[in-house]
């Protein structure tokens, strides 16, 4: 058993602070370790594993190491082979995270964030599709998508707006009951508890850790889903946050390796410093491990049962309408705050997020090169006079 753990551990390890390109790309890597190289698992029990993940909240290649681990070596292994995944991709985090808060006020800093913004932007348009591509599989989910985007319209806060998919995915899947009505019963109830305004309150770790809890807990449909919750809490809701720290966060998750939702150590670490950073990574990757721990046995279960794979899949569309939502309201301010400095730097940046579309889009270029293309053009706009970042 101990040498199991120390191999799980070195397996991890290594994944977690060398393995770039999102979820998809890190579980092709586990699955080359463990089932190709290995031989830890066999193909199709591998595959199992990946779509058990698909039906429980959390980051999914996270959730897949922690999978391999409890498999591999039992409660032990869950949490060497998660926080072995976990803490290297944190640590890196948090160190940009410090870094960026002692230069990120600087000239010479900023013109890489301008340039970094409309590609993070381009990311989440390209994550929302590609996971929609998945999740819309009838009009009749796309009908539950919008609802869910009309509620986010309203003022409905995410976990509730989650819920009414889910719920909308029930009655979409299921024949209308006479007594029951079909839409109008499962909308009606957000509908009306619309979210009230959070007046704005100074930070506490307590509050901090409470909230990357509830979104580790509800987190379905990728860690893109991150950035509806955090605009809609830490942003607009506690003012703990700017709009443009938010986008600097997301485009750290991109280009750093292991989760994406190490963006929570960054966001943290602005928020609280070095002790918010360990308390938000802790508390958004714990319910990942209890979930895997407690509905393992169950998870194939789930989504063989009509009545709960119905609400799996309106939670699926929901998540991706809250993506779609968030994508809208970030590119409009990029779009449209840079022309207020100037005509010259709206196009450029307008620019970039054009042509960080076509190659994602066309070219399946990978996040992290996208992140360093964006950064060149935004000191290559400086530098041409045509980015003024003390401005913006």
């Amino acid at each position: 058993m101990t040498q199991r753990l120390v191999e799980l551990a070195q397996v991890f390890a290594r994944l977690g602070g060398l393995a770039f390109g999102g979820p998809a790309a890190h579980i092709a890597l586990i699955q080359k370790e463990v089932v190709e190289e290995r031989q830890w698992l066999s193909a199709a029990e591998f595959l199992d594993l990946m779509g058990a993940t698909n039906l429980i909240p959390g980051p999914n290649s996270t959730e897949m190491a922690i999978l391999v681990g409890l498999r591999r070596a039992g409660g032990a292994g869950l949490v060497v082979a998660g926080v072995c995944f976990i803490l290297p991709a944190a640590l890196i985090t948090t160190l940009i995270a410090w870094g960026y808060r002692e230069l990120g006020t600087l000239p010479q800093v900023a013109p890489l964030l301008v340039g970094i913004q409309p590609v993070t932007v381009m990311l989440i348009v390209q994550a929302g599709w590609r996971l929609g591509q998945k999740a819309v599989k009838s009009r009749l989910l796309l009908g539950v998508g919008l609802g869910v985007i009309l509620l986010a319209i309203l003022g409905v806060g995410e976990v509730l707006a989650l819920l009414a998919g889910g719920i909308l995915g029930v009655l979409v899947r299921r024949p209308p009951q006479p007594a029951q009505g079909a839409w109008w019963p499962g909308l009606g109830l957000p509908l009306v508890m619309t979210a009230t305004p959070v007046p704005e309150i100074p930070p506490s770790l307590g509050l901090l850790g409470l909230f990357f809890l509830k979104v580790g807990a509800v987190l379905f449909g990728g860690g893109y889903l991150l950035v509806a919750f955090i605009e809609n809490d830490l942003v607009n809701g506690y003012g703990w946050l700017t709009q443009q720290q938010l986008l600097d966060a997301i485009a750290v998750g991109q280009f750093t390796p292991g989760p994406v939702l190490s963006t929570a150590s960054f966001i943290g670490f602005q928020i609280s410093g070095w002790s918010g950073a360990a308390v938000s990574t802790v508390a958004i990757f714990l319910p990942s491990f209890f979930f895997v721990l407690l509905l393992n046995p169950i998870l194939v279960w789930f989504r063989r049962t009509p009545w709960t794979g119905a609400f799996l899949d309106g939670l699926n569309v929901g998540a991706v309408a809250l993506i779609g939502v968030v994508a809208v309201r970030l590119g409009w301010q990029i779009g449209v705050t840079p022309f207020a400095v100037s005509l010259w730097q709206g196009v450029w940046v307008v620019g970039i997020g054009i042509l960080s579309g076509i190659l994602l889009f066309w070219k399946r270029v990978s996040a992290p090169w996208l992140i360093g293309l964006g950064a060149i053009l935004g000191v290559l706009g400086y530098g041409l006079g045509v980015i003024n970042p003390t401005l913006s």
